[in-house]
């Protein structure tokens, strides 16, 4: 039986025409958290605690609604259940534009917001879109729970160490064959170059897998090289609080953002906002494998198309578990080295097993990893006292 807390009846907050989403699994409560005193709308959903209290992160964005908390939500749950960390699945969101936010008022919401779900136990956050580990400091310093802590607070800063996009290097190394490229020499097209876009292409063209970054996408448009983008230059340049765009080696294309769909690359990766390939691009998609960086970067449709188009499509919750594994290493008190262990052990693991179930049954990878976490999370489910 979901729970359905409401502290709100501000639009943002009501639930979508029909409350659709709800099965088996969860979601085991949503949550609505309103301080009209500072403007803060927030978003709890805990999808599934059934192996471990809900690990998830806090993303700030102006569009973030409860459809899309609750897919995300859902995502870390089968996320953590193939990753096999003692955690279920949650997320959360709250209503607002970091990019227009001082630094104070940024601060006020997240402390705001940490209170608000000090009582909600079973829900252990972590940063996510429009957050970082600053806003997780704030966070323990209200409720003393969180993940992507700053290394002085002991933890294992995400953004700094980039845990998911070495985790999608790994992932790429065992799905290459399944793609049928070498990923020495292998080109690649990175849409958003975040924590998440440039630290995957800094991990993938490390000498010891020897990729090539070709195109880069973030808001301000495409870099293009086929040659090859020197990927310390332009991570160099993001830092600097430069576009990609002003990024310049002869033989450089500056293209519309949504031009990276054309680009022919042997590996693409979405690591940036959800429903970036959809039915209506996924046709022109010009690539041998998808690394799924993001959350929630293709929808369904898109992915049954590219799978008849025999293009591997390596969903979120496989690829870009390397964050939450290192996550749940940090909250259990374990090292950076033994998180970078467990996400190369456990990312090899769950794509071998993904892309070889999906090879045999014939099934898209999207398909065969939720057969594989559902069974998971369904004898987790069997061990639960029945109310």
């Amino acid at each position: 039986m979901s729970t359905v807390i409401k502290t709100a009846s501000e639009p943002a907050f009501q639930l979508d025409s029909a409350f659709d989403y709800g099965d088996e699994f969860g979601p085991e409560k949503i949550v609505y958290i309103y301080e009209p005193r500072c403007g803060l709308r927030g978003i709890v959903v805990i999808d599934n605690s059934s192996i471990g209290p809900a690990i998830g992160g806090i993303r700030m964005t102006p569009t973030v609604n409860t459809r899309e908390v609750f897919r995300l939500a859902r995502a870390m749950t089968w996320k953590n259940a193939l990753a096999g960390i003692p955690h279920g699945g949650g997320k959360s969101g709250i209503i607002a534009d970091p990019r227009t936010l001082t630094l104070e008022r940024k601060e006020t919401l997240i402390r705001q917001f940490a209170r608000g779900i000090e009582a909600l136990n079973q829900y252990i956050p972590g940063p996510d879109m429009g957050t970082d580990e600053t806003a997780m400091a704030w966070v323990r310093d209200e409720i003393r729970r969180s993940v992507g802590l700053s290394s002085v607070l002991g933890g294992i800063p995400l953004d700094q160490v980039g845990a998911t996009g070495f985790g999608l290097a790994v992932c790429a190394e065992v799905a290459q064959h399944f793609a049928d490229i070498n990923l020495k020499g292998a080109t690649v097209s990175i849409q958003g170059f975040g924590n998440v876009g440039r630290h995957a292409a800094s991990y993938l063209t490390h000498p010891k897998r020897g990729a090539v970054v070709v195109a880069a996408t973030d808001l301000a448009g495409t870099v293009y090289n086929p040659d090859g983008i020197y990927v310390e230059k332009l991570v160099n340049l993001v830092k600097a609080g430069q576009p990609i765009t002003d990024y310049r080696e002869n033989g450089t294309q500056i293209l519309p953002r949504e031009e990276f769909v054309n680009i022919p690359v042997d590996i693409f990766v979405p690591a940036a906002q959800p429903d970036v390939i959809t039915e209506a691009n996924a046709p022109l998609l010009n690539c041998k494998l998808m690394l799924q960086g993001a959350n929630i970067p293709c929808t369904e449709a898109a992915e049954r198309i590219l799978h008849e188009r025999g293009i591997i499509c390596v969903p979120d919750f496989v690829a870009n578990a390397g964050g939450v594994i290192c996550g749940s290493v940090e909250y259990h008190g374990g090292t950076k080295s033994t998180a970078f262990q467990e996400i190369e052990e456990k990312l090899k693991e769950n794509t071998l097993a993904v892309l070889d179930r999906a090879k045999r049954t014939k099934l898209t990878p999207r398909a065969a990893a939720l057969e594989l976490a559902k069974e998971r999370v369904k004898e987790a489910m069997s061990y639960r006292r029945a109310n």
